[in-house]
């Protein structure tokens, strides 16, 4: 034999080994994702990271359009990334009958969805019914007329053995969780305010722009995203999360039963206008298409109804959530996040503007000198046993909350965080017991607020 053949042989017997360890790799993996209609660039972020538990090969079921080359960009963009590259394998499926396609071929266990949020109760449903897992983005409905629907997809879950959830990344934002668990601490927090409609106890709010960054890149939108009639209002859509932290935070590992614990007090909508130019910009499509025209004024001007306010009483406590949407950024800034718990002793408030040069800031406001220096520390050692390196630092209103970068991971890596989460819920064969009942409660919540907002002047 001489040395090309044994070269050759070498080559081979590395490449059958490489083809038999990837074969043993996939068999030992115990989900299977299916994409389904990849519209949102979300659908593509839960595979920013692989998973240990999770097949590389993907199985994808998408209409035509341009929606699914988008996202696959995204997912080739992770593979070949120098950094720590994924490696997925995408099978795809294109074409009229992809949803059907889908269910018949039945080629993973869990289906993924992040799109139009028009179609996700019929998703939802029919997926959950044919054995499919689904780990949802927000918002699964939109309407309060598909309430019904999705509670009915919970209740055949739970009769198949199977795990519907939401993507809920905001639970991972670091001030956010160090607000929770300070809220936890009666002897610094005291105990949660019940408020007043004009001086809520818990109070939200969220800024968000259509034009932005993600993943080093400009977004292109879908056009259909500044269809409220597809994307959802904004009281329907990004409110969702905020809805889900009031839960989460005042009332941590306990059920919320929507018939009972939920008050709506007043809601509002109002419109962001988007020109011609900027539509363009987001979308990189010239001309508006039909199905918005109903929303266009002067031929030039899109309103889309994207901001929206909840004013209501969360088992006594009233809470306040609201959510605005502007075109850009200013310079320097992005998203923001305001948040205040009140408590008897402290109030908890997240500022995330110029003055904190648009970083989530956690600060602890004492109430009338209520807490001492003592009180503080002690509450200080005990988030350290778990946050290691959290410290305080003494301001003129009381206290900041001083986080090192290490838990400041960004939006886009709470994808994965959820993802992980969501795959030690498969392992164990059931989510912990409150989180049906408040995934309930809190679409309830959101669709019932629009119908109650389309209704005041």
């Amino acid at each position: 034999m001489n040395l090309r053949q044994t070269s050759l042989l070498g080559f081979c017997v590395a490449a059958l080994m490489a083809c038999s360890e990837k074969s043993e790799k996939n068999s030992e993996a115990s989900v299977h994702l299916i994409t389904l209609d990849p519209g949102h660039f979300h659908a593509a972020l839960v595979q920013k990271s692989m998973y240990p538990e999770v097949s590389p090969k993907v199985y994808v079921y998408a209409p035509d359009g341009p929606d699914l080359q988008m996202h696959l960009d995204k997912i080739e963009g992770y593979n070949k990334r120098a950094e720590n590259p994924t490696h997925w394998e995408e099978e795809v499926y294109q074409g009229k009958h992809y949803f059907e396609k889908m269910l018949q071929e039945k080629a993973g266990n869990v289906v993924v969805l992040a799109g139009n949020n028009q179609k996700k109760a019929e998703y939802i449903q029919k997926s959950i019914g044919a054995g499919f897992n689904v780990l949802s983005d927000k918002p699964m409905i939109i309407r309060a007329e598909d309430f019904e629907k999705l509670k009915e997809s919970f209740d055949t879950a739970e009769k198949k053995n199977l795990l519907l959830y939401d993507i809920m990344t905001e639970r991972f934002e670091i001030s956010t969780t160090l607000q929770r668990e300070f809220s936890k601490i009666e002897s610094v927090f005291g105990k949660l305010e019940k408020g007043t409609p004009d001086n809520p106890a818990v109070t939200k709010e969220s800024v968000h722009h259509f034009y932005k960054y993600v993943s080093g890149k400009v977004l292109t939108r879908p056009t259909w995203f500044m269809d409220v009639n597809q994307q959802g209002e904004g009281i329907v859509d990004v409110t969702t999360h905020l809805v889900d932290l009031v839960q989460w935070e005042c009332f941590p590992e306990q059920s919320i039963d929507y018939q009972k614990d939920i008050k709506l007090n007043s809601a509002r909508r109002w419109t962001t206008d988007i020109t011609r130019s900027q539509f363009d910009a987001i979308t990189k499509q010239k001309d508006f298409p039909a199905y918005l025209k109903p929303s266009i004024v002067k031929d030039s001007i899109l309103k889309v109804y994207s901001n929206g306010e909840i004013n209501y009483q969360l088992k006594g406590v009233h809470a306040k959530v609201s959510v605005i949407w502007a075109y850009k950024a200013p310079e320097g800034g992005g998203d923001t996040h305001y948040s205040i718990m009140r408590g008897t002793k402290a109030n908890l408030i997240i500022r995330q503007g110029p003055e904190q040069n648009f970083v989530t800031t956690l600060t602890i406001e004492p109430v009338a000198n209520k807490v001492t220096e003592a009180e503080m520390r002690a509450a200080l050692k005990t988030i350290q046993q778990t946050y290691p390196g959290v410290e305080l630092k003494k301001i003129e209103k009381g206290w900041e909350v001083v986080i090192p970068k290490k838990y400041q991971d960004g939006h886009e890596a709470h994808f994965g965080r959820v993802t992980e989460n969501y795959l030690k819920y498969l392992k164990a064969g059931k989510l912990p017991d409150w989180e049906v009942p408040n995934m309930i409660s809190k679409y309830y919540t959101t669709t019932q607020a629009l119908q109650l907002a389309k209704k005041s002047k």
